[in-house]
């Protein structure tokens, strides 16, 4: 617990400065979009990592190069303003891996299909999923202050559903959730996070986001909740699948990048598209 409390109040002061920073100093989107990319690279590399124990093995430079290109595409908000190129981007990768593959297992064709299948698999889960917190970045910087309100909402959401689901679950956690994906998850754990993602929505309504009023912001972190526990689900489910406890060690007490991203992941679309819709 220790462990866990120390390198939050490492990482958090990072991940808010970095948010709230271009409040104050023009130009400094940029930070917060190199942690995007260097967490989302670090992830991509753990996931490769989980596949290789399952002697699936990934075409890594490909993948790199795929991922680079799509957060390029973010960078330009593509789902927005240029949506043909993120497509065009998307087809282009997938058409790469699929001709590399073909030339990398010829003496063995068999290994194909899994090749491609976790290159690409491994693109679209971290580059192009997570890719919306980088648009969600620098797509809103026209409404001043749009676009940190959304990321403080999106963090403050997420990580207090996280942090309610995890309390408890250790306080009052008696009923499995998904004992055979996720043993430690109970059905206490995941009520817990929805109250707490309600609870903090609110706060994020009162305090910095009355833009975003009580009637919308309270269903949407509850959403953000459900999905976020999905999200976590799917990651135990590969780990489980490699027999494998954390997808790495970086972050002491909470495992690897992958097993923080997981929630953030399924997400990052919801709320982009929520605001692009609603602001």
């Amino acid at each position: 617990m220790k462990t866990r409390l120390l390198t939050a109040a490492v990482a958090l002061p990072i991940l808010v400065a970095s948010i709230i920073l271009p409040t104050y100093v023009p130009g400094t989107v940029w930070i917060f979009v190199g942690i995007a990319v260097l967490a989302l690279a670090a992830g991509l590399f753990e996931l490769f990592i989980l596949t290789k124990k399952l002697e699936l093995k990934a075409d890594a430079g490909i993948a790199y190069l795929g991922a680079a290109a799509i957060a390029v595409a973010f960078i330009f908000d593509a789902p927005a303003k240029a949506p043909d190129l993120l497509l065009l981007t998307l087809a282009a990768f997938v058409g790469t891996v699929l001709i590399s593959q073909t030339f990398r297992f010829q003496k063995d064709f068999s290994k194909m299909l899994t090749g491609a299948g976790v290159t690409i698999l491994g693109v679209l889960y971290l580059a192009f999923l997570g890719g919306f917190l980088i648009s969600i970045r620098v797509g809103f910087e026209s409404s001043p202050g749009l676009s940190t309100q959304l990321l403080l909402f999106f963090f403050v959401v997420i990580f207090g559903s996280d942090s309610g689901a995890y309390f408890a679950g250790r306080a009052f956690g008696k009923h499995k959730l998904a004992p055979s994906i996720s043993p430690g998850k109970t059905v206490e754990g995941l009520i817990g996070g929805l109250v707490a993602a309600a609870g903090f929505a609110a706060l994020c309504t009162f305090m910095f986001f009355p833009e975003l009023p009580y009637k919308f912001s309270i269903p949407l972190a509850v959403v953000m909740a459900v999905v976020g526990v999905l999200g976590d689900l799917t990651e135990s489910a590969m780990k489980r699948g490699s027999k494998t406890k954390d997808a790495a060690s970086i972050l002491p007490g909470h495992g690897g990048l992958l097993d923080r991203l997981d929630s953030l992941l399924f997400n990052a679309p919801i709320l982009y598209y929520f605001a692009r819709f609603y602001f």
